[in-house]
C-alpha cells in the first residue's frame, strides 16, 4: 500500500477563495467602502454650508434680555397692543415671541386684554 501524501490546505487560503468565488466583501472592502462615504458625506456638508442663506437677525436689543425688550414696547403703548405689533417692532420670530409673553404674563409683568392684545401690568 503506497500512502499518499495528503495537501496541508490552508484555511485562510480556502476562505480568501470562497469569498472571491461568490462576490462577498472583506472587511477591508467594507472600511475602503465606509471612508469614502465619509469623505463624500464631508464635501456635501461644506458645499450646504456655504450656499446656505444666512438667516436674518432680530434687530439688535442693545445688550438688552428679550422679554425686557418685550416688556419695553408693551409698556410703551398704555391702551394695549397686539401681537403683530410687537412682533414687528421688535423683529422676533413668532414662536420666540410667543414664548416670551406666555412668561411674561405668567409672572404678571403684563396682562391680556383679549385674544392676542397685550398690557403692562400695573404692579
Amino acid at each position: 500500500m503506497s500512502t499518499r501524501k495528503k495537501k496541508n490546505v490552508n484555511l485562510n487560503a480556502l476562505v480568501r477563495m470562497f469569498l472571491r468565488e461568490y462576490n462577498i466583501p472583506t472587511k477591508k472592502d467594507v472600511d475602503r467602502l465606509i471612508a469614502r462615504i465619509d469623505r463624500i458625506e464631508q464635501l456635501i456638508k461644506l458645499d450646504m454650508e456655504s450656499s446656505r442663506p444666512k438667516r436674518p437677525q432680530p434687530k439688535a436689543s442693545g445688550g438688552k434680555a428679550a422679554s425686557d425688550e418685550v416688556l419695553a414696547v408693551i409698556q410703551d403703548f398704555q391702551n394695549g397692543v397686539q401681537f403683530a405689533k410687537i412682533k414687528d417692532i421688535t423683529g422676533f420670530e413668532e414662536k420666540k415671541l410667543r414664548n416670551i409673553i406666555y412668561r411674561l404674563h405668567r409672572m404678571g409683568k403684563i396682562e391680556r386684554i383679549n385674544r392676542g392684545t397685550y398690557i403692562a401690568s400695573q404692579e
